[in-house]
């Protein structure tokens, strides 16, 4: 039975997220004529999939766009006196604060480029904010038969999650709206999540971020270069959606009895919404450190890359990624109960490999035919 309340709370994160869109379709146009004034553009290579100079700052218009829906949610429509009781904890501040390190690097980036290690340093000293504001995986949940963790061990693994998370968004975003599809996937996950807890302050946010990527997709997707309205996101976007869903496991996994009740089903979803990406960024580590190049060197073994090349275009490609996507949650929901978090893990990833095993077969088979 939908209650008042809960009425307004869902009101009040549908209005952020479509504010957010508002503001998407508003600011996007004007980063694309500035792009143009400014001639800044992707310029394509033989590592990119596009073949004409795009604009790459559609990231620019995700933080401003979030915020801006965040701050109307919260002052404005809490007036009416029927909001939740939303209180913003030292997390969220904390939380904030690494979230524009992590977006005013990508926009850095994006202008002017920056080392990978720099951006990488600074990855780290943002997702270390958190762990000193309380915020930490403190919990295995079972996971190679650990469960509590202490905090000398716990900040380590926070800082090495959000950070991962971070990149592997970062390294996914390879074709049209692949990354911003993923992402908005994961988010409508975590949406769930935070809304059955009643952390109704997350879930704006949340919402907030949804709402900015429709627009985002629009252009990505449908935009015509010709035309000077299709855009990338650039770093901008791609850490920030990475940093903020890294956040968001984090705040899944820490066992904390005060703010979410304990529940094993909470991290088996949490996991399994950022399989895609993490799985895929695991593989091309291993994939490089067998062939002995530089880890942070790009290429062409995404996974998007490999279905690419075994005949796929970047729309169908994307419908493959997000359906394989959404198979895996539907998997792991059904026999999570009768396997545990590390039975789980142990079948994702050998679903995957086996996977990865077939598709590579196919795409050799497939080249030495063109090649006779």
């Amino acid at each position: 039975m939908i209650t008042d309340n809960m009425s307004f709370n869902i009101l009040l994160i549908l209005g952020a997220l479509f504010i957010s869109m508002i503001c998407g379709f508003l600011a996007i146009p004007g980063i694309l004529d500035y792009c143009k004034e400014k001639n800044l553009y992707d310029i394509p290579n033989l590592r990119k999939v596009h073949k004409s100079p795009i604009p790459r700052l559609g990231g620019l218009s995700f933080m401003p766009s979030m915020l801006i829906a965040f701050i109307i949610a919260i002052f404005v429509l809490d007036k009416q006196g029927k909001g939740p009781n939303l209180q913003i904890s030292l997390w969220s501040l904390y939380f904030l604060v690494s979230l524009l390190i992590i977006y005013f690097t990508g926009i850095i980036d994006d202008l002017i480029g920056l080392n990978a290690n720099i951006k990488f340093t600074i990855q780290i000293i943002a997702a270390t904010i958190l762990p000193f504001s309380g915020l930490y995986i403190n919990n295995f949940y079972g996971l190679f038969g650990l469960y509590e963790i202490p905090f000398w061990i716990g900040t380590p693994i926070t800082i090495f999650v959000i950070v991962f998370v971070c990149n592997a968004m970062n390294l996914i975003d390879g074709i049209d709206g692949l990354c911003a599809s993923l992402s908005e996937f994961a988010l409508a996950g975590f949406l769930y999540i935070f809304y059955e807890e009643g952390l109704y302050i997350y879930c704006i946010l949340i919402g907030g971020l949804m709402g900015v990527l429709i627009p985002y997709l629009y252009y990505n997707m449908l935009g015509k270069p010709e035309n000077n309205r299709k855009i990338f996101m650039g770093d901008s976007g791609s850490l920030t959606l990475g940093f903020f869903l890294g956040f968001l496991f984090v705040k899944c996994a820490m066992n904390n009895p005060h703010v979410m009740k304990f529940s094993n089903d909470r991290i088996m979803l949490a996991y399994s919404l950022l399989t895609i990406p993490v799985f895929d960024v695991v593989r091309v580590i291993f994939h490089r450190l067998r062939n002995h190049k530089p880890l942070f060197d790009a290429d062409k073994n995404h996974i998007h890359h490999k279905l690419m090349r075994a005949g796929y275009s970047q729309h169908q490609a994307l419908i493959f990624i997000m359906v394989l996507a959404f198979f895996i949650i539907v998997l792991n929901c059904l026999i999570f109960n009768y396997v545990g978090i590390m039975w789980l893990i142990l079948i994702d990833i050998a679903f995957y490999t086996i996977f990865q095993i077939l598709l590579t077969r196919y795409i050799i088979r497939k080249e030495k035919k063109a090649i006779v």
